[in-house]
């Protein structure tokens, strides 16, 4: 399972902040906030027990590395046994596709037919002489009518083999090919599913980033929808800061902004959103010195994620114009 879910916030000195926009003269150049980081968070689907945990908190991943494998013996075994019953599903297809009858079978009536059509020549010269002898009185009718029998039989013996021989070319009937098929469609789906099943056991991070916390060790049993890693790649790192309501007019979108905190070199950062609501609202009629203690959410993009570290309170100061 792979989610987006912001870390806990670190709590924000309004008070402070509320003091300094509330002095008359003097508009505040330099404004607090702290480092956030949005983190991935990878577990199963189904629930398992953690089988390998390649990865260690602090731990530097690329995307597409392993950071966990859940026991799988369960899902091999579906898979298996799905693929088995496809295989069976494409064997019936291709009989039903097929003719009715073996080579071998079709090779057994020809050579009928071939005997049959020589009987039947044979039969037919019989019948053509009886036809000369009888009128000459060298025959008796009854030789003519036992040839022209046996003449008959034999056409249609012939026409029997024959026909068996077209029937056995045949497949089956459109609508059985067409069950077939979809038994086959069928059982080709849950063999996809079932490796689909198996390859999730194998959880994987989406993104580069820093691996930050293993809710899970080695075989311990994860529920299903419960994250086993923590990830924090370096583009969901943001600084949050809040503004005055009069100093609002000042920020842009995409305005550089400089950063800085206690013992950590400066970095830069550009500013990604700006809040349209603000973060404290008097009880009372806006009044001039009621509107000095609004103030809105900024959040700044740094430049080089690597340098801010998540939680960590900053300064920020306006830099200039995008």
């Amino acid at each position: 399972m792979r989610a987006l879910r912001p870390i806990p916030r670190l709590a924000l000195p309004l008070c402070a902040l509320l003091a300094l926009a509330a002095c008359g003269a003097e508009e505040p150049r330099s404004f607090s906030g702290y480092v956030e980081g949005d983190l991935l968070y990878i577990g199963p689907q189904e629930a398992g027990r953690v089988l390998t945990l390649p990865v260690q908190e602090g731990s530097r991943v690329t995307a597409g590395a392993v950071v966990a494998r859940l026991e799988d013996d369960v899902q091999k075994a579906d898979l298996a046994a799905a693929q088995g019953t496809l295989a069976e599903a494409q064997a019936k297809l291709a009989k039903a596709r097929a003719a009715a009858q073996r080579p071998e079978e079709i090779a057994i009536l020809q050579a009928s037919e071939r005997r049959a059509t020589t009987a039947l020549d044979l039969a037919r010269i019989e019948l053509e002489r009886q036809k000369t002898l009888v009128p000459k009185g060298a025959s008796s009718q009854a030789n003519l009518d036992t040839a022209q029998h046996t003449y008959d039989q034999n056409q249609a013996s012939l026409d029997e083999i024959r026909r068996q021989i077209d029937v056995g070319r045949i497949a089956s009937r459109d609508e059985d090919i067409a069950a077939a098929d979809a038994a086959a469609r069928s059982a080709s789906a849950t063999a996809d599913a079932a490796a689909i099943r198996l390859a999730r056991r194998t959880l994987v991070t989406p993104q580069d980033g820093q691996v930050q916390t293993l809710y899970y060790r080695v075989g311990e049993l994860v529920p299903e929808g419960r994250p086993v890693v923590s990830v924090l790649p370096p583009g969901l790192v943001k600084v949050r800061f809040f503004v005055p309501e009069a100093q609002l007019p000042k920020v842009k979108i995409g305005q550089p902004v400089a950063v800085s905190c206690d013992g950590c070199p400066p970095l830069t950062a550009d500013v990604s959103f700006i809040s349209d609501s603000a973060e404290y609202t008097p009880p009372v009629i806006y009044s001039r010195e009621e509107r000095s203690k609004l103030v809105y959410l900024v959040e700044a993009r740094p430049r080089d994620p690597a340098l801010a570290r998540p939680g960590q309170p900053v300064t920020v100061s306006l830099t200039g114009t995008p």
